[in-house]
């Protein structure tokens, strides 16, 4: 497995401190985060998933733990849209560049419109998709914000 990706080669390049950590990917795992965080023996709450979404027709990245769903309506609030739904897998990874399963918010194609999820802020470091299935970054949630020009808000259920 490839330690580089677009994800790592954008983070390293803005001079942002992270670590890679890797895990058996199963590709029929229910729900990949909740598989990623138990792989690597860590808490499903600090173990975000990136979720591509339209808002009013325009693409949008959500990012919140893999324990939780997206609220649709918070996440188009958060965002200063009306309405918002999950976008097809095969629109996420021509948008991204990646594969799902594998889709991270950093590095992507286009950069979109981000909301992170608040309980983000609750850690020093979180884990996200690093841009390959079986991949993740650790890195400390106020950078992903800053790097990423993000808003927090309360996105889930």
């Amino acid at each position: 497995m490839s330690k580089t990706t677009p994800a790592t080669q954008a983070l390293a390049k803005a001079g942002i401190s992270f670590e890679l950590a890797s895990y058996d990917y199963d590709p029929n795992a229910e729900r990949v985060g909740l598989q990623a965080a138990e792989a690597m023996g860590v808490s499903p709450g600090v173990v975000f998933k990136t979720l591509m979404a339209e808002l009013d027709g325009k693409p949008v990245c959500a990012i919140v733990p893999s324990d939780e769903e997206v609220n649709m309506k918070k996440l188009a609030a958060a965002l200063g849209g009306k309405s918002a739904h999950m976008m097809k897998p095969a629109d996420a990874e021509r948008l991204t560049g990646y594969k799902v399963g594998g889709i991270s918010p950093l590095g992507q194609r286009k950069v979109v419109p981000t909301a992170i999820d608040e309980l983000a802020t609750l850690y020093d470091e979180i884990y996200l998709n690093g841009g390959q299935r079986g991949l993740q970054i650790r890195m400390k949630p106020d950078d992903l914000v800053r790097f990423l020009g993000a808003r927090t808000a309360d996105l889930v259920r």
